[in-house]
């Protein structure tokens, strides 16, 4: 069969695939945001056909023989077409190094996994979700020993997260941010935290959704393409760049956890629209990376939402909603109040500065568990001492320690990193951004256009065209830099806590 009908079938392929991702990404989505609770059982039979008949699509000899007659022609595709033929030749090897019956296993032990997980983090019991810990860790390096023999499981892990990453480049980032970050912090709580009595009270939640809709008109994100969902962890799902979803959950008693959610997931829904129309309902219609995702998100939030200049935008729309809280506020007061530094136990409620802690203590203990020199049993003790030096906090149980986060439960080992890197790829890119363009003039003038457009222009456009690290290379004029990001930090909060 000659290049071209070659091609055509690969096309046509990506596009039934797509059907079912859509399909399964609307319910997953309705279930997490909308759905009665009752219809949980009735949509995870559906899910499961769908997925089967997924499967079955993608895994059969039929494509097997297409992508490999494809990567025999490699030379003659063009540079999309030759991507999509590595990232889903990728997919299929990961998906079939592995025999049928140990993944069907698989699957059912992070489902009993979840729910444990749930009920120990309930009681505080560590010990009860232990052997579940136990078998995924087990189970995790297995399937990474049928994927990549020659490999370190732990390196499999984090190149399913971000492409190309190893324990050897973490270790060097990690490092330098435990150099560099962890003496501030702790000059800083030697400081008096910033007064804002401002922040204080009951902030209806009806009030917050109408400031919510506010931003994201403040942002440009289009709502003839994306819509603000409510849940109880905030996410996105993007379908396609005509059909993004983001979501968020009001507390009417912290006004800032909604804001500066809807802040973040906005940053992710503009890269997913952002990616060009050619790659579209294909495996390249998405973000680079987990962390280069992440950077955009970091991006709007931190960089963009917590800088000095969005505060005088901000704070002329809080006083609309809450006059009696905000009148007497000013954008000086307003930008200290959203930074401060306030060493906690709660990944998901960590300011800016220490953010980057909380991931290095999951990175260096899922470390540790893959290469044998922790035990899963010695868990909670490693969890509890990397805290005490890291942030300076005492852990008073397991709910607020090592069962916090749910990722364990599904197997999802290497994940985190890429929370923390997606902060340093954001500092490097508003860098370079701030060399071509007056950032924080354009968010002082209200032209949050001229920001997404760079954005647009230099990273959301390729979608997976390329990988994260040569996607930042092309956007920035320069390999990945840590320094941008904890020079950015140093120079920041050196400022703002008078150091």
């Amino acid at each position: 069969m000659d290049t071209q009908a070659l091609v055509r079938q690969f096309k046509e392929l990506q596009q039934r695939m797509g059907v079912y991702h859509y399909a399964m990404g609307i319910i997953n989505y309705d279930g997490e945001t909308a759905a009665p609770r009752q219809s949980a059982q009735v949509r995870g039979e559906v899910m499961g056909a769908l997925s089967l008949i997924s499967y079955e699509l993608f895994i059969n000899p039929q494509v097997e023989a297409l992508l490999d007659a494809l990567e025999e022609q490699r030379g003659s595709l063009d540079r999309q077409t030759a991507r999509e033929l590595h990232l889903l030749r990728k997919e299929y090897m990961e998906t079939t190094c592995i025999p049928k019956e140990e993944f069907a296993a698989y699957v059912q032990l992070c489902s009993d996994a979840g729910s444990i997980w749930r009920e120990a983090r309930e009681k505080s019991d560590y010990p009860l979700f232990m052997p579940y810990l136990q078998q995924l860790v087990d189970t995790s390096k297995r399937f990474a020993a049928y994927c990549k023999p020659g490999m370190q499981p732990y390196n499999v892990m984090l190149d399913k997260y971000e492409e190309g990453v190893t324990t050897a480049y973490l270790d060097g980032y990690f490092a330098t941010l435990r150099h560099e970050l962890v003496p501030l912090i702790q000059a800083i709580a030697e400081r008096p935290q910033p007064d804002a009595p401002f922040l204080q009270g009951v902030f209806p939640a009806d009030s917050q959704r109408r400031l919510a809709h506010r931003l994201m008109a403040l942002l440009h994100v289009d709502p003839q393409r994306c819509t603000l969902g409510e849940t109880a962890h905030p996410f996105t799902s993007s379908f396609t760049k005509w059909d993004t979803r983001i979501t968020t959950r009001y507390e009417e008693g912290d006004l800032l956890s909604s804001l500066y959610s809807v802040i973040h997931e906005a940053g992710h829904g503009l890269y997913e629209m952002g990616i060009d129309d050619a790659l579209q309902r294909g495996p390249l219609a998405s973000g680079s990376s987990m962390g280069m995702h992440e950077s955009q998100s970091r991006l709007y939030e931190n960089m963009i939402g917590r800088g000095r200049a969005f505060q005088d935008l901000l704070l002329p729309r809080l006083k609309d909603e809450y006059p009696a809280a905000f009148n007497q506020a000013d954008g000086q007061a307003l930008y200290r109040a959203v930074n401060r530094v306030i060493p906690g136990l709660i990944r998901t409620e960590a300011d800016e500065l220490t953010y980057s802690m909380h991931i290095m203590v999951r990175y260096e203990l899922e470390r540790a568990l893959f290469d044998g020199s922790l035990a899963v049993k010695d868990l909670p003790d490693a969890w509890n001492a990397r805290y005490r030096e890291y942030l300076g906090v005492a852990v008073p149980g397991d709910a607020q320690g090592v069962l916090q986060d749910i990722h364990w439960s599904g197997g999802m080992f290497g994940y985190f990193p890429s929370y923390s890197i997606g902060s340093a790829y954001a500092a490097q890119i508003y860098a370079a951004m701030n060399r071509q363009i007056d950032v924080e003039g354009s968010i002082a003038a209200g032209n949050i256009s001229a920001i997404n457009a760079w954005l647009g222009d230099n990273i959301h456009r390729h979608g997976m065209m390329y990988p994260p690290a040569q996607l930042l290379e092309m956007a920035c004029g320069q390999p990945f830099d840590v320094t941008f990001y904890t020079d950015y930090l140093k120079n920041k909060y050196t400022a703002l806590y008078g150091l």
